[in-house]
């Protein structure tokens, strides 16, 4: 079993770039020109990315990655449909995101206790990351305004994304959390 396939390097590089563009306008910048006509900033998207993908990439590689360490073959997959919504969402100007850029593919078999395991590891990882971010903010010393900035909002993002996936319904990974502590009894 391979760490990582060459299709799902490539969907990584795709979804970085897309998570870029998405985020960078829902993310607010530092300094901001109101006046300025430029709508497409490289310097946004990036540091839309190096704050976005990671909380969205990690949680997926948490589920792959547990799956894997049970034994189990998983791949990562960008969700073609989710992330296109999400760039049409931006290119409308939608005040609002919805998005659900990818997912892992695990063949069937896993244990009840497995599934459990897998399925909260993504949110676990995003709880991880809030965790970080926490730290990182409260004892850096020496901390620019720029990478406070971002550890703020990365800690934001990932308080999100944790509560959030772990609701109860299909297909959020709270639904398989609880599906699976039911197949526990």
């Amino acid at each position: 079993m391979a760490f990582l396939s060459l299709a799902e390097i490539i969907q990584l590089i795709i979804i970085t770039f897309a998570l870029g563009y998405i985020f960078s306008d829902y993310i607010p910048k530092l300094k901001e020109d109101p006046f300025s006509l430029k709508k497409f900033s490289w310097e946004h998207l990036l540091f839309a990315a190096m704050i976005a993908t990671p909380a969205v990439v990690l949680h997926e590689f948490g589920h792959k990655f547990v799956a894997m360490a049970f034994g189990l073959a998983a791949s990562f997959h960008v969700f073609w449909w989710g992330l296109i919504l999400g760039i049409v969402l931006k290119i409308i100007g939608s005040p609002f995101l919805f998005l659900a850029p990818a997912y892992v593919s695990i063949p069937s078999g896993a244990t009840a206790i497995q599934s459990v395991l897998i399925a909260f590891a993504g949110p676990g990882l995003n709880l991880l990351l809030w965790g970080i971010s926490s730290i990182v903010l409260k004892y850096k010393k020496r901390i620019s305004h720029k990478e406070m900035f971002a550890w703020g909002i990365s800690k934001k993002l990932n308080f999100f994304l944790f509560w959030f996936n772990l609701i109860p319904i299909p297909p959020l990974d709270g639904w398989a959390v609880l599906n699976g502590i039911i197949g526990l009894f």
